[in-house]
């Protein structure tokens, strides 16, 4: 398997020459890292934050309407999370093309994500048109499945929008242009309380001197689906501040003609993104799975799960900052043809994200009750995702190291190993513990969250172990496995 990664340590590729330069210093790593991860992890976590103000807001309706918001977006990632996947399949060539100084080549990469988006939404819209209807057949309680799907329904319209948006953001972050980044999401979010309030509560749950307005006082609550609506809104947003950022930075050399299709271009991101989409599809599967069975055991149940899933999510966000950073900067030292680059990034990875998770998993062990009522005012929804809080304490550490192992082996190109680990974890151990615990076990939604520790546990663990072996010898850039099967893994 290696043999396809991994070069002698001799003369690197004659069509790269570099100039030599002095490597940085851990130290200096960290602090390269960290400025990138910085914005990268804030964008990340204002993506998240948009769950929790929906969380926050349609939680206040009750537990029906926050049940609603919880399975129709578990459902939606569920499926696009094999295009945001499949998108990333960018993030190593476009970082390597970089590390090889090679700008117009990253440019042609960028309209081919435009091309493979368009591709992408177009074939995922179907079986989103497919399932929205049918959630009742899961065993969903009707009134939760309808409210899934009209959410789902305007979810659908932001599709195509959410997938131009990654690739260019891949093209971004390989330049370390996060600016227009940060200042996307924090816009979107402004956005999103505005318009989540208004749609979900109506006109009668804005200031009177609104409500005066015909526009604003005369919009009936259109709770889980104004949610949908906001959040659509705000990945429109956030495209149009990134294309107004490309405009500033033309490519000396690049020609009009190279926007056209490139086949063999979008296969080639095609082959590397898919383990990525489905590696994503495993553990967000799991995640969906767990969340229809908490479905299953009731609104309450599912509204705790929902609120605890919101909270993890955002701590979770840091971790997936860092290990986006972490494929930017190794995928930079594989393109440059730097072993010692390469485990440079991704071990000052590990030990930041690790210390950032440590961090929130003693914040969730010592205040869930508190941190829980933030999300809603329901006693009985409180009572049942305060313990599901302190589970999430005990996989903080597992859940960053799995985010972050499967960046930096992102920046290496080594996504088949990724994907193949998350199934084999989440499926093979994750998924009966949350049986046997959970549901046969009668220990309810708590035990299903057992099983969701055990599973990313055991994929934290294999993808620390496999950079550590990986990154022992130069790693062959993806540039140079053209005409060489393509073989990833």
């Amino acid at each position: 398997m290696s043999e396809s990664l991994t070069v002698p340590a001799v003369a690197p590729d004659p069509r790269a020459p570099l100039t030599p330069k002095l490597e940085p210093t851990f130290r200096q790593e960290a602090k390269q890292l960290l400025r990138l991860a910085a914005p990268l992890a804030a964008v990340q976590v204002g993506t998240n934050f948009f769950g929790i103000v929906d969380t926050a807001i349609v939680g206040r309706l009750g537990a029906v309407p926050l049940a609603a918001v919880g399975l129709g977006h578990s459902v939606f990632f569920g499926v696009t999370v094999v295009g945001s996947g499949i998108m990333m399949g960018f993030d190593p060539l476009m970082s390597q093309a970089l590390g090889a100084r090679d700008e117009v080549r990253a440019r042609v990469l960028l309209w081919q994500s435009v091309w493979l988006a368009l591709i992408v939404g177009a074939v995922l819209t179907i079986p989103l048109l497919a399932i929205s209807p049918f959630l009742h057949l899961f065993g969903i309680e009707r009134a939760v499945a309808e409210m899934s799907c009209h959410y789902l329904l305007v979810r659908i319209i932001g599709l195509v929008p959410l997938l131009l948006f990654l690739g260019i953001r891949s093209y971004l972050q390989a330049k370390a242009k996060t600016a227009a980044l940060v200042w996307g999401i924090l816009a979107a979010n402004l956005l999103n309380i505005a318009v989540t309030w208004w749609l979900a509560f109506g006109g009668e749950g804005l200031p009177a001197w609104l409500k005066a307005i015909p526009l604003f006082g005369d919009m009936p609550a259109l709770g889980a689906t104004g949610a949908a609506v906001a959040s659509t809104l705000c990945v429109i947003l956030q495209l149009a501040l990134l294309v107004a950022e490309l405009r500033k930075l033309p490519v000396a050399g690049f020609e009009r003609w190279q926007r056209r299709l490139a086949l063999p271009d979008l296969n080639r991101a095609a082959r590397i993104g898919l383990p990525i989409g489905l590696q994503m599809m495993a553990e967000v599967g799991f995640f969906v799975i767990v969340t229809f069975l908490a479905g299953r055991l009731g609104a309450r149940d599912l509204a705790a799960h929902q609120i605890a899933i919101t909270l993890a999510g955002m701590t979770f966000s840091c971790a997936v900052g860092v290990g986006a950073a972490a494929s930017v900067r190794v995928g930079h030292g594989v393109g440059a043809f730097s072993v010692s680059s390469v485990r440079r990034a991704g071990f000052t990875a590990f030990g930041i994200g690790g210390s950032v998770m440590a961090l929130s998993a003693l914040c969730f062990f010592l205040w869930p009750a508190e941190l829980a009522a933030l999300l809603s005012n329901d006693l009985d929804v409180l009572a049942l995702a305060t313990p599901l809080l302190a589970v999430a304490a005990f996989f903080q550490l597992s859940d960053g190291f799995q985010a972050i192992g499967a960046g930096v082996l992102r920046g290496a190109g080594d996504v088949t190993f990724t994907f193949v680990t998350n199934l084999i974890g989440h499926y093979a151990i994750g998924l009966p513990v949350a049986l046997s615990l959970g549901i046969w076990g009668g220990r309810g939604v708590t035990g299903l969250w057992w099983g969701l520790c055990a599973g990313l546990t055991a994929v934290g663990v294999v993808l620390i172990i496999r950079f550590v072996s990986l990154s022992k010898h130069p790693i062959r850039p993806l540039e140079m496995r053209r005409g060489e099967g393509e073989r990833h893994d």
